[in-house]
Formats: structure tokens, C-alpha cells, sequence
């Protein structure tokens, strides 16, 4: 019988989500070219289509970081030694329990705080989890980055993980504010430990998000699938495809969805009508690849000062350690 606790606290402090959702959506579909935010992927389904994504054989990124991970948990825990673990996008908390099987061998490890947008998700990781470590308490937080990282409680000397690169899907200005952020979250002796994509060749990059089963495609769409559900509208997914480029000004995959005719949608519960020229792309998602350098560089702006480096030996992948 376990008896370690686990709490699920959702943090909405007051805010509409569903009105954001519309206001979102309308802001986007004004814009020249059309833009949708890549934080309207994640419902439910959005959340375990990105789960079989990061299973695909072409997205290198999971694979490489659970390897680097395998590799450098027990080194990583002998020189933070946390009382808790805080993991923000924590999602299914597949690379988060390497560092917990790390840390709870050397016995300073009580609390585990995964931070994700989806409920359901959390509640899911966190049953498996205490399945397998009955005696690690699990605080789960349901927020969004930009609102709720303030809401996310202490317990003792923590590390706080932010895997996946998913830094990588924020604008530059957004990339800072949520490291000022982090920063804020921090205390002296606490540590930050964040996955960064490097740089690389452009057909590798443009494979990983072109996978040959189509899962990152049904991902993509699945934001109109949302607002087809959540907004009453019309969208028809068949008349869109999706669409990965490379971005070698800025270093970055850029998703897109096009469409494939001229077409319109209503989007009832935001009284709107978007109109789409064929071929005419709307953008979903950024996936910015990074340099040493430049993630220093970040970090250094806001007062996180870099430890150590830990990367895969073809230097594909790399997990930057910081305090």
C-alpha cells in the first residue's frame, strides 16, 4: 500500500483560459502572416500525440537526451544533491525518473513537483511514479509557463529541470522573461538543469519534424481540431497540411500549416470568419537550435551562472547544468 502523498493543485489564479483561448486565436488569425501559439497544442490529445512524437524513430531529441541522462544522472545528483525536483513541461515524466531513481539513492530526494499544463496528464505520471517510488511525495502544479511558475512551492534545496529543449519554442523575449523567471524560482544552493538542441545538419533537423508515420502532421493539426471543439467552429482538416522549413537566419524548424485551397472557417464562439488564399500558411511553432554560446549567453543575462555541460559524444544534444 503506498502512503506518500499526492497533491494536484491547479492554478488558474482568477484568469479565463477559455477567454484567452478566443482572444488567442482571434489575435492570431489577424495577424499578417496568420499565427497560432504553440501552447494551444497541448489538451489532452495534443499532450499524448507529443508523447508518441518524442517515440519516433526520425526525433533524435528524446533518444539523445535519455542517453546523456542515463550517462550523467548519479554525477549530476552527487553535486546537487536536491531535496526536490521540480520539472516544468513535465508531461509523462519518462526522463525526470532517471534523476529520481539518481537522486533517491543517495537519500536526499523527498519531493518530487512535476508543473505541466494538462491535469489529466499529471495525474497519469504521477500515479505511475508513486507506483514505482512509494515513499516520494508528489506536489503536482497545472499551469501555463507565462502565469502560474511563481505558484510553484519549495520544498527545501531543489533543482528545477526544463528537458526537451522546449526552450527552444519560445521568441527570443519570451525565451528571458521564463529564464527571469526560473531565476526567481531560485535560492543560493538551488540548480537549474535545461536540455538545449544544438545546431546542426538542415536534413536531420527537417526529418524530425517531418516523421514518415505522420505524427507530428496529426500534432500540428490537432490546434484546429481544438478549436473545432472548444470554440464551435468548422475547420475542414483535410483541406490543410503540415509543414516544417528550416530557418537558417534564426536557427530554427518553423511549423506551418497551409492551406490547401481557398477556403474560409467560422469560428462561432469568437464570432469570426477566417478567410485563407490557397497555399497561404499559418504558423504554429518555432524550434529554436542553439549554440554553447548562446544558451550561456541567455542564462548570464539573468543572473544564472553555468556549472557544467554534459552532451552526447557527437555533440547532437546537450544538458546544461547551472545555479
Amino acid at each position: 500500500m503506498n502512503l506518500a502523498p499526492i497533491t494536484v493543485a491547479v492554478h488558474t489564479l482568477g484568469r479565463d483560459s477559455r477567454q484567452e483561448f478566443i482572444d488567442a486565436v482571434r489575435t492570431g488569425f489577424a495577424r499578417t502572416p496568420k499565427t497560432l501559439w504553440p501552447r494551444w497544442f497541448y489538451d489532452d490529445r495534443g499532450c499524448e500525440l507529443f508523447d508518441a512524437i518524442t517515440q519516433l524513430p526520425e526525433y533524435y531529441q528524446t533518444r539523445t537526451e535519455m542517453s546523456i541522462l542515463e550517462e550523467h544522472a548519479r554525477a549530476i545528483m552527487e553535486r546537487v544533491r536536491p531535496a526536490s525536483i521540480v520539472e516544468l513541461g513535465a508531461g509523462s515524466c519518462t526522463k525526470s525518473r532517471v534523476l529520481i531513481r539518481a537522486a533517491k539513492g543517495m537519500g536526499s530526494l523527498w519531493t518530487f513537483v512535476p508543473f505541466d499544463i494538462s491535469e489529466a496528464t499529471l495525474r497519469r505520471s504521477a500515479s505511475e511514479l508513486i507506483d514505482e517510488f512509494d515513499d516520494l511525495t508528489i506536489y503536482c502544479v497545472t499551469g501555463e509557463f507565462d502565469h502560474h511558475l511563481s505558484q510553484i512551492p519549495r520544498f527545501g534545496r531543489q533543482l528545477i529541470v526544463f528537458l526537451g529543449s522546449t526552450i527552444g519554442n519560445f521568441e527570443p523575449d519570451e525565451a528571458r522573461t521564463f529564464l527571469t523567471e526560473v531565476r526567481r524560482l531560485m535560492q543560493p544552493g538551488d540548480h537549474f538543469l535545461i536540455g538545449v538542441d544544438f545546431v546542426k545538419d538542415e536534413g536531420d533537423l527537417v526529418a524530425a519534424y517531418n516523421d514518415s508515420q505522420g505524427t507530428t502532421a496529426d500534432f500540428n493539426l490537432n490546434v484546429l481540431a481544438r478549436i473545432n471543439n472548444e470554440l464551435d467552429a468548422d475547420f475542414d482538416l483535410d483541406a490543410f497540411r503540415h509543414l516544417a522549413l528550416w530557418n537558417a537566419a534564426e536557427h530554427r524548424i518553423e511549423m506551418y500549416l497551409r492551406s490547401l485551397r481557398q477556403q474560409e472557417a467560422a469560428v462561432r464562439e469568437a464570432g469570426l470568419t477566417v478567410r485563407f488564399a490557397e497555399g497561404e500558411l499559418t504558423r504554429t511553432e518555432v524550434c529554436t537550435k542553439y549554440t554553447r554560446e548562446h544558451v550561456q549567453a541567455m542564462l548570464m543575462d539573468v543572473g544564472i551562472r553555468v556549472v557544467d555541460w554534459y552532451t552526447d559524444p557527437a555533440q547532437r544534444f546537450g544538458l546544461l547544468l547551472a545555479r
